[in-house]
């Protein structure tokens, strides 16, 4: 006993003394969110402050991860810390890249030195892009990465996942679109917002207008995400003819910007749930607010971080901020959906928030 006593004491001041050495780039989770419910289909949205990287674990534990932000070590290590210390994943099994814009694909070479990743999909690297003079030399990283196995998207095709545990719902993720060419998820039906007196925008001939738009279906539960899609090409989803149907959770595109975010295809899809990968400075538009604010069903738009510019007036709700300041602790969003698909609660872990929402029953 005297033995045991000794040993208790000499961990607990190794624990205090090892406590000092490094401050975590966010606040860790609680122990109870550290153990993923294999039979949870779970997500995370991870800071990237503008950038954009979302992490889909299945309910078999295999992964997905849609972007990996930018550059420079700092969100490579975020998208790390929450992949092994949260989701308590060795390997990220498919990489998924929506467009060629740096804040989306810039951190994967720095990510695939600390994680295995087996899968890369996208669109294919082009020889050039107009809007970065400097393409070039900066998807060397990207395209010299170690990695098992290439994939380029195409419209209607899916990821093939693992099969799931008998008695558990189909789980799919389909390309919708990519560089403009879009499918129908299910069958095709009449647009419920009015086409005819669409406002378009200017011509947005930047990559982003190109990005890859993916539909995740888990049951009943139904999650869009369309990379930055900008205001004209997003019409095209729903004019004349709604492609996608309703859906759960919406991935606020181009991270809150007026570029994009058409009320047309907001209130077409009329979402119960928004969630927005904006930074500080960038993304959360008046316009887009006002577009989410303004769309009867959504019942909770989350924000990756308050918007402190000088129009800071346009913010959701504070509980649904995860990072209120500027010199923020990388706090991330997370979803879990229940094993039929008939639930999902989204959390702020580091905040203790958390709200549970139904599944629409028809999509």
């Amino acid at each position: 006993m005297k033995n045991n006593r000794v040993l208790f004491a000499s961990l607990s001041l190794a624990a205090v003394l090892f406590s000092g050495f490094a401050t975590p780039l966010f606040r860790p989770a609680p122990v109870k969110e550290l153990a993923v419910t294999a039979a949870n289909l779970t997500m995370y949205w991870i800071d990237t402050e503008g950038g954009a990287a979302t992490l889909l674990v299945t309910p078999a534990g295999e992964s997905v991860l849609i972007d990996t932000g930018n550059p420079g070590g700092r969100d490579a290590e975020r998208i790390f810390q929450v992949a092994r210390n949260v989701a308590g994943l060795k390997q990220i099994d498919h990489l998924v890249t929506t467009h060629w814009h740096i804040d989306h694909y810039g951190g994967a070479a720095e990510l695939a030195q600390k994680i295995p990743i087996i899968e890369v999909i996208d669109k294919g690297v082009p020889a050039s892009l107009p809007e970065d003079q400097n393409f070039a030399r900066n998807i060397k990283p990207y395209q010299d990465m170690a990695v098992k196995k290439r994939s380029l998207i195409k419209p209607n095709e899916t990821i093939k996942l693992q099969r799931l545990a008998k008695g558990l719902p189909n789980l799919t993720i389909r390309f919708v679109g990519v560089d403009k060419k879009f499918v129908a998820v299910t069958k095709a039906v009449k647009s419920a917002e009015t086409c005819e007196n669409a406002t378009d925008k200017a011509p947005d001939t930047s990559d982003n207008a190109n990005s890859t738009v993916l539909v995740m279906d888990y049951g009943p539960f139904r999650f869009f995400d369309g990379g930055d899609l900008t205001w004209n090409i997003e019409k095209n989803l729903v004019c004349p003819d709604n492609l996608v149907g309703t859906v759960d959770v919406f991935q606020v595109n181009h991270h809150g910007l007026d570029q994009s975010n058409n009320p047309l295809l907001i209130k077409n899809l009329s979402p119960t749930v928004s969630i927005m990968n904006n930074g500080t400075r960038k993304g959360g538009g008046p316009e887009t607010i006002t577009t989410l604010r303004n769309t009867p069903s959504i019942q909770a738009a989350y924000q990756l971080h308050k918007n402190i510019r000088v129009d800071s007036q346009f913010n959701t709700q504070e509980p649904y901020i995860a990072n209120l300041e500027e010199n923020c602790k990388a706090n991330y969003i997370k979803l879990s959906v229940a094993p039929d698909g008939k639930k999902y609660t989204v959390s702020i872990p580091a905040t203790n928030h958390q709200k549970t929402f139904t599944t629409k029953t028809v999509h």
